[in-house]
């Protein structure tokens, strides 16, 4: 995943959906040190424990189309963005939650990515079976309201990194994470079809 370190990706334009994504970012990512006032010496981030409404923003939802959204929720000592990723059908589904897992697993590795995705999607697995069942409608077409990865940046993160560069590393996680998708998806392509040779090739007669 080198290409979320930044590099020439940082230079390609970005589209309305992404402009708009990152000026509510840099809105939103005005956060200070703020304790806890149901508990004492406690410092929690609101948006996460939910417990006064009134340190709490409106949450914003940026969609591009119905496959692709982002959510942002801000409040005065974090703010939690949640990604929906692009899932054209079963195998971009599964893909995507393999991506995500996989990124979640080394979430201390990168510092402001969360261990579990906000109102996430339910399992693809159990999508496909079920389509498999039913055969009324594709998996793909169901659960899109859900997130696939989701980013939590308190105030202990603003007051060590710069916050335009964080902005930028969403940004340009959103902006690169389908084509990361799409290679993924190339790749299986080609082991299958070097499989389905393979295996066909018991069947031919040798000369």
């Amino acid at each position: 995943m080198s290409r979320f370190g930044g590099g020439k990706s940082g230079e390609k334009k970005l589209t309305p959906y992404l402009k708009a994504v990152k000026s509510t970012l840099t809105a939103a990512i005005c956060l200070r040190n703020f304790p806890s006032q149901v508990v004492e010496r406690h410092n929690k981030p609101a948006v996460e424990t939910q417990w006064a409404r009134e340190l709490l923003l409106a949450p914003v939802v940026i969609a591009k189309n119905e496959k692709e959204a982002v959510k942002i929720e801000g409040s005065i000592n974090a703010l939690r963005i949640s990604i929906r990723i692009k899932q054209m059908d079963n195998m971009e589904g599964i893909l995507v939650e393999r991506f995500s897992s996989f990124l979640e697993m080394r979430a201390d590795d990168f510092v402001i990515l969360r261990r579990k995705a906000c109102e996430k999607r339910p399992s693809k697995k159990d999508a496909v079976k079920k389509a498999k069942i039913t055969l009324e409608k594709k998996a793909s077409d169901e659960d899109d309201d859900g997130y696939d990865i989701s980013f939590l940046i308190t105030h202990y993160h603003t007051e060590t990194m710069w916050r335009d560069k964080l902005v930028d590393f969403i940004v340009t996680f959103i902006q690169e994470i389908n084509s990361e998708i799409s290679d993924l998806r190339l790749n299986v392509n080609s082991r299958g079809r070097k499989v389905a040779e393979h295996f066909f090739l018991q069947f031919v007669a040798k000369k």
